[in-house]
């Protein structure tokens, strides 16, 4: 019994998204399922690769990730007893009694679950998640493990490729949430974007349910529903070190926005600022005095936003409470940030503000990797971008095209041929390893058979394209990693624990961190090479040989 507590305890929860279930899954899943009952083929032991076959967004790397979700999709995998209620109205009627009471049982007690750890940066070919059991109940994961992995890896990808051209220094926000592919879609990209190295997300649900670090402040509404200081009614804020109460907060700001008004040196920037814009961040103060930060592009970003925006953050100043900064939502960001900086520190000049030159600047507006790329070759004084449409719809890729390929039956290689050699599949269960120079940098991600031996560092290994025959190379590695690792097994004393969300985001940042800059570039990336043993090489040219069909002349 004790046994039994501690293994249901070592169980995965449930996943996130409550409608993955048996029966998300395509119906050819289930046709197939009852085709292999039929003919007795249900227990063959069988291994599927899933593996991508090209790097998203014209780039050389990707960013793996959706595999805690799988793990918990598999771990509860069950059909219940209306889903097997259903599946008896969408199956013909000649479908067998037996059949149904089988699916009752269907589990993944019986599968052995080995993958690369979430967050790793991959490439082409390389099975990224290797599954061996029961045939039945292997092919009936495909589905649900391709729309766990699909997305989530495309959309960390996108993230990763913001972050290294945003470049270590400047915070990433994610603010997708109402321009995503729906609830699921939006919940997703908060998660996978934060593994891919955001900072924050505005998806509060997200918050809670990953601890995501949550950022938002308000929107042009808010300052357009001003429409003058006496809609303001309570106007007190006591001091930050407590004691006084300044009874007439919007007051104070007036009085230092007139203080601003007598600098020649601010003059030149604006004469008279909307009101009811000053009322609108006067009031936000109030309710946010430890956190005050403004956007300030609702009606004049220089000639208003901006110096409304200091007249609070001086009032504040002046009760001993620090203001965060402003959003920028429109117009030049370049210019516009540039010139607050200015602005910022002509304010910290005049009054004897310490730090107030360095206020945080926030920029947002459909921002995406090209704009982050244009303004790095610009010049800007932004500190932080919100980025949400061309980040989780990934504008410029749809789809990342993970595909879950039958390698070995019964302890029977077997592959799938094509006229394009890019969808031919490496057969066998197969060993994957990351060989690193050097200087300590990755070289060539190796496959190997399941029984041949490990290559091992100062070794001389011979690598091979796994197609093209000229194109080999001797490594002799320094470091030689193991690419997989046991997440799910009958034994829980077999399995990798599932990493906390920080832990994989962390592996991200060090796994792109140790690649060539070379591979991560935007332009014109170089190719990462994948590669296979010369006893694999081999063995895939003699079984495509041996079951491709000969043609005949005549």
């Amino acid at each position: 019994m004790e046994e039994e507590d501690g293994r249901r305890s070592s169980f995965p929860g449930p996943p996130t998204d409550p409608m993955v279930t048996a029966l998300l899954t395509d119906m050819y899943q289930i046709t197939m399922a009852y085709a292999y009952w039929k003919a007795g083929k249900h227990n063959d032991r069988a291994v599927f690769d899933l593996l991508h076959r090209k790097n998203p967004f014209g780039g050389e790397y990707t960013v793996f990730a959706g595999l805690e979700e799988c793990i918990r999709f598999a771990a509860n995998f069950r059909f219940k007893k209306d889903d097997i209620s259903f599946l008896r109205t969408v199956l013909p009627p000649t479908c067998e009694e037996g059949f149904f009471s089988y699916l009752a049982s269907v589990d993944c007690s019986d599968v052995e679950i080995l993958a690369m750890p979430e967050g790793s940066v991959v490439f082409p070919r390389v099975p990224l998640i290797r599954v061996e059991g029961p045939l039945l109940v292997a092919q009936l994961l495909e589905t649900t493990f391709l729309t766990l992995v699909n997305y989530a890896s495309l959309v960390a990808t996108n993230a990763a490729r913001h972050r290294c051209v945003a470049g270590k220094d400047k915070m990433l926000l994610e603010f997708g949430l109402r321009r995503a592919q729906g609830p699921d879609g939006g919940i997703s990209a908060s998660k996978y974007c934060y593994i891919g190295g955001f900072d924050a997300t505005s998806n509060v649900e997200a918050g809670r349910l990953f601890g995501i670090p949550v950022r938002g402040t308000h929107s042009h509404a808010f300052v357009s529903s001003f429409m003058g200081f006496d809609e303001i009614v309570k106007r007190s804020l006591p001091h930050a070190k407590g004691g006084k109460i300044c009874e007439d907060f919007v007051h104070l700001t007036q009085l230092w926005l007139r203080q601003m008004q007598d600098k020649p040196s601010l003059r030149s920037y604006f004469h008279e600022t909307n009101p009811s814009e000053l009322a609108a961040f006067s009031s936000y103060a109030l309710a946010f005095p430890t956190a005050f930060q403004a956007l300030v592009d609702t009606y004049d970003v220089l000639r208003s936003g901006l110096p409304n925006f200091c007249a609070v953050a001086l009032a504040l100043h002046e009760l001993g409470y620090k203001a965060l900064g402003i959003r920028l939502d429109s117009g030049d960001l370049s210019y516009f940030s540039i010139e607050t900086r200015k602005f910022f520190r002509l304010v910290e000049k005049e009054f004897g503000v310490a730090g107030f030159g360095k206020l945080v600047i926030v920029a947002s507006n459909d921002i995406n990797e090209a704009t982050l790329d244009a303004l790095n070759k610009q010049g800007h004084e932004v500190d932080a971008f919100g980025i949400g449409t061309h980040l989780v719809t990934c504008f410029s890729q749809p789809a990342l095209g993970c595909v879950y390929k039958l390698v070995e039956i019964n302890g029977h290689p077997r592959i799938k041929l094509s006229e394009d050699v890019n969808k031919v599949t490496i057969p066998c269960k197969k060993n994957c390893f990351r060989l690193y120079g050097r200087e300590g940098v990755p070289l060539v991600d190796l496959m190997i058979g399941e029984n041949e031996v490990q290559p091992q560092p100062g070794e001389r290994i011979l690598c091979h394209h796994p197609f093209v025959e000229s194109k080999r190379a001797y490594v002799v590695p320094t470091r030689v990693e193991p690419l997989y690792k046991c997440y799910w097994a009958a034994k829980p004393v077999r399995r990798e624990k599932l990493p906390s969300l920080e832990e994989v985001k962390k592996h991200c940042m060090e796994q792109i961190s140790a690649m060539r800059s070379d591979h991560l570039r935007a332009l014109n990336p170089t190719p990462f090479k994948v590669s296979v043993s010369g006893n694999l090489y081999d063995f895939i040219h003699h079984l495509w040989l041996s079951e491709a069909p000969v043609g005949e002349l005549q």
